[in-house]
C-alpha cells in the first residue's frame, strides 16, 4: 500500500486500489490477489522533485525472503515497513540483517497509524529493541487512530495536516505548545548524530555549541549514508497520509547510484576489482527473472556501469555466451513502457535472453567482469509431489526446471531410492504457491505430500545361513549352492563382500555371481524395503554341478542365502539424524523445547545471540516434516530453523515396527500406489 499511495502522490496512478480488491499495481499476479500477500518483487518507477524514484516493492513474509535479497543486492537503499498493530515480523529482522550485509542504508516506516489500538512510543521502543536506539523518528503521529491525518514533522518544526480525500495533499503551520518542546529535544539529539558522522562537523559542534538549521541539513545525507542513525517515519498508506513528506526526504536526504559510485567484481581469472559508475563500458547484473503469460521470460537487472541500448551485444560472464539486447522496458506492475536505451544506475527489464539466468552479469567491450552472485538461503521444508494423472512427469519435470530458474531458493530433486520428486521450499506457503504455479501454468495435476524417509537395514548379530537353488524344468537345469556367513560392521562403512573359500566345492568364477545376487538384496532391503548397510558377507563355501551351474544360478543363491543370513541375524531399522539450529525468543523456550522432545528431539547445546536463544539438537528426519510451520506458530512466526543431516542411529522398537508394518502393506497393495 505505501509504494501504491507513492505512485498516487506522483501522479502514476489516478486513483489508488487495494488488497482487497486485488487492484494495486505491486501485487497484479494472481497468486497475490488471492492470497492477499505479496509474492514476488515488483518493480515500479516515479518522479518526484525532479528524481526519479526506482522501487522494488518486495514480499514481507518469510518464505520468499529470496525476492528481497535479490532486490536489495541491486537497491541504494533499504525502506524497511513495519505495521504499527503487529510490529517487527521475522521478515523484517532478516531483511534488516541482509540489507546491513549488503553495505546499504536503512531507513524504516511504520504503517498503519490510523487504525485503533495504535500506540507510537511502544512501536518505537520495538524497532528500537530490535534494530538500536539509533532508530531516531524524524516524525511523530499527532492523532493516531481511526481519522489520523496529522504528524508532527521533526526536522521543520512543523505540523502537517492531510488532505483525507487519498490525494496525499497536505497544509503545514509551525508547532506550537508542548510540541515545540518535544521537536527542540529531539533536535539537540539529531545535531549530535549528525555532529558524530563527520569531523568537521564535530569541531563545530564543540566550538558552537550546536550547528546551525544549513549545517544540520548538510550533514544529513552523509550521516544516514553512515547509518550514524536511521531515520523512523510515521505513514497511513491506505489513506495516503505522512507519504509526501517521506518522499520529499527520500528526494532531498536518500540514496542514490552516486553513492555507491564503486562496487566490487571479479575479472576473468577471478581476481577482484572495482566497477565504477563512470566506466564506458556496459556491465549490468540480472537480479530476478520471472516468466510472463504474454510476453514469456523477461530479466529484471541494473545497470551498474555505461549505458545498454535496444540490439546491444552482450557478454554473460557465468554462461560464456553472449546476448543480444531485445526491447528494453521501464515496469510499473504489469505496465510496461518500452525505452530505447537506459543509463548507469538504473533498472529495467528486458525480454526473451536465451541463456541469462538470476544472478549473472552481462558485461560489453573487452573486460569480462562478473558482479558477485546473492547467496540464497538453504531451503527448510521438504515435501513430495505426488502426481495424480499418468504421463504428465515430462510436463512436471520441464514445469520445475521453468520455476526454479525463476527462483532459485526452492529445490527440486527426483529421488531414484524413494522413487519420489522431492520439492524443498523456504517454508509452508512458498510450498503452496510453487505448487499452484506448476498446476495453473502446466496444466498438471499434483498434489504434495510426505516424503518418505531414506531409512538403512542393518544387522545387530552374526548370522549364517546355506542356501541351494535347484531348478529342473526339461532343457537345462540349474544348481547352486551358497554357503555364508554375515556380521555387523561399524557405522556407516557399508556393505563389505569378501569370499574365504577354498579347495575346489566352488569355482572362483561364480563369486562376482553370488556378490551381483548379495549386492541386489542390499539394494532392494530385505527387512521393510530399505538399504542394507554396515554388514560383512564372507561367501566361504557351497556347491556346484558341472553342467548346471551358471552365472545366473549363483546369483540367486546369494540373493537368497543373504536374505536368510541377514533375516537371523537380529535385523534391525536405522533411522537418518538431522542437526537441527533452532533460533527463536526467549518468552518461547518452554514451548519449543517441550514440542522437541515430543519429537524424540536430543538437546546437543544451547547459546545467547542478542536477544534470541540458538538451540541445537538432533533430531529424526521423520519428525521433521513441515516442522517449519509448527516452529512458526509455536513462536508466533518469530522461529526460524535450519537443518542438515548428521548420521545414522538405531530406530526404538516401536517406531521400528510401524515402518516394517507400512512397508509390508505397501508391497501387498501396489496397485494402489
Amino acid at each position: 500500500m505505501l509504494s501504491e499511495a507513492m505512485l498516487a502522490c506522483a501522479g502514476v496512478i489516478n486513483r489508488m486500489g487495494s488488497i482487497a480488491a486485488g487492484s494495486t499495481v505491486s501485487d497484479y499476479h494472481e497468486s497475490e490477489q488471492n492470497r492477499q500477500i505479496s509474492v514476488s518483487t515488483t518493480l515500479m518507477h516515479l518522479e518526484w522533485q525532479g528524481k526519479k524514484f526506482n522501487l522494488l516493492d518486495c514480499p514481507g513474509y518469510a518464505d520468499f525472503i529470496s525476492e528481497a535479497l535479490g532486490a536489495l543486492r541491486v537497491s541504494d537503499f533499504a525502506l524497511i515497513v513495519v505495521h504499527a498493530n503487529h510490529g517487527v515480523g521475522v521478515g523484517t529482522d532478516a531483511v534488516w540483517k541482509h540489507a546491513t550485509e549488503d553495505g546499504i542504508p536503512k531507513m524504516v516506516v511504520v504503517n498503519a497509524f490510523d487504525k485503533e489500538e495504535t500506540d507510537f512510543e511502544k512501536s518505537l521502543s520495538q524497532v528500537r529493541e530490535h534494530f538500536g536506539e539509533r532508530v531516531f523518528p524524524l516524525m511523530l503521529p499527532i492523532n493516531a487512530g481511526p481519522g489520523f491525518n496529522q504528524v508532527l514533522d521533526v526536522l521543520r518544526n512543523e505540523v502537517v495536516t492531510y488532505a483525507t480525500d487519498k490525494s496525499g495533499k497536505y497544509t503545514e503551520a509551525p508547532a506550537t505548545g508542548a510540541l515545540t518542546e518535544q521537536v527542540k529535544k529531539l533536535h539537540e539529539q539529531l545535531i549530535e548524530f549528525i555532529a558524530e558522522s563527520d569531523d568537521a562537523l564535530m569541531e563545530k559542534f564543540f566550538a558552537q555549541g550546536g550547528l546551525s538549521e544549513e549545517e544540520m541539513r548538510a550533514g544529513l545525507h552523509a550521516a544516514i549514508q553512515k547509518q550514524v542513525f536511521t531515520p523512523l517515519f510515521v505513514t497511513a498508506a491506505e489513506s495516503n497520509i505522512g507519504v509526501a513528506r517521506l518522499m520529499d526526504f527520500i528526494a532531498k536526504y536518500g540514496s542514490s547510484p552516486v553513492d555507491r559510485a564503486k562496487v566490487k567484481a571479479t575479472d576473468a581469472d577471478g581476481k577482484e576489482l572495482e566497477l565504477s559508475l563512470t566506466d564506458p563500458d556496459p556491465v549490468l547484473y540480472v537480479f530476478k527473472t520471472m516468466s510472463e503469460a504474454q510476453f514469456g521470460e523477461m530479466s529484471f537487472f541494473r545497470i551498474y556501469s555505461g549505458s545498454v541500448k535496444f540490439g546491444s551485444e552482450l557478454y554473460n560472464t557465468a554462461r560464456r555466451t553472449s546476448e543480444k539486447i531485445g526491447q528494453i522496458y521501464l515496469l510499473n506492475g504489469k505496465t510496461r513502457t518500452s525505452v530505447p536505451t537506459l543509463g548507469a544506475g538504473d533498472i529495467g527489464a528486458v525480454v526473451k535472453l536465451k541463456d541469462t539466468h538470476t544472478g549473472n552479469t552481462l558485461c560489453g567491450g573487452k573486460r569480462h567482469v562478473a558482479l558477485p552472485a546473492v547467496a540464497y538461503p538453504k531451503p527448510n521444508i521438504h515435501a513430495s509431489l505426488k502426481s495424480s494423472v499418468k504421463g504428465e512427469e515430462d510436463k512436471v519435470a520441464s514445469g520445475l526446471a521453468a520455476l526454479h530458474h525463476e527462483d532459485p531458493t526452492f529445490l527440486y530433486m527426483v529421488d531414484s531410492e524413494l522413487r519420489q520428486t522431492i520439492v524443498s521450499a523456504q517454508g509452508e506457503l512458498h510450498l503452496e504457491v510453487i505448487a499452484d504455479a506448476l498446476r495453473r501454468r502446466y496444466n498438471v495435476h499434483v498434489e504434495l505430500v510426505e516424503p518418505r524417509v531414506r531409512y538403512r537395514e542393518t544387522i545387530k548379530s552374526k548370522g549364517d545361513s546355506k542356501y541351494r537353488h535347484k531348478k529342473q524344468t526339461g532343457g537345462a537345469g540349474q544348481f547352486a549352492e551358497v554357503w555364508m556367513r554375515i556380521e555387523p560392521k561399524p557405522r556407516d562403512s557399508g556393505v563389505e563382500f569378501t569370499n574365504s573359500l577354498v579347495g575346489q566345492n566352488v569355482d572362483r568364477v561364480f563369486v562376482p555371481s553370488v556378490e551381483k545376487g548379495v549386492m541386489k538384496a542390499g539394494e532392494e532391503g530385505i527387512l521393510a524395503g530399505y538399504r542394507v548397510t554396515d554388514v560383512k558377507i564372507d561367501f566361504y563355501d557351497g556347491k556346484m554341478h558341472p553342467v548346471d551351474s551358471k552365472d545366473i544360478a549363483f546369483q540367486i543363491a546369494g540373493y537368497f542365502a543373504f536374505k536368510e543370513a541377514f533375516m537371523a541375524a537380529r535385523p534391525c531399522l536405522l533411522e537418518p539424524i538431522y542437526q537441527v539450529e533452532i533460533r527463536i525468543p526467549e518468552d518461547c523456550m518452554g514451548k519449543v523445547m517441550g514440542d522437541l522432545s515430543s519429537r524424540r528431539g536430543k538437546i546437543q547445546g544451547m547459546d545467547m545471540e542478542g536477544g534470541t536463544q540458538v538451540i541445537k539438537a538432533h533430531v529424526p528426519a521423520k519428525e521433521l516434516y513441515r516442522y517449519s510451520s509448527t516452529l512458526r506458530s509455536l513462536t508466533g512466526g518469530r522461529g526460524l530453523h535450519a537443518e542438515e543431516f548428521s548420521h545414522y542411529e538405531e530406530m526404538p522398537r516401536e517406531a521400528e515396527q510401524k515402518v516394517v508394518e507400512e512397508s509390508k502393506r505397501a508391497k501387498q497393495a501396489p496397485a494402489a500406489e
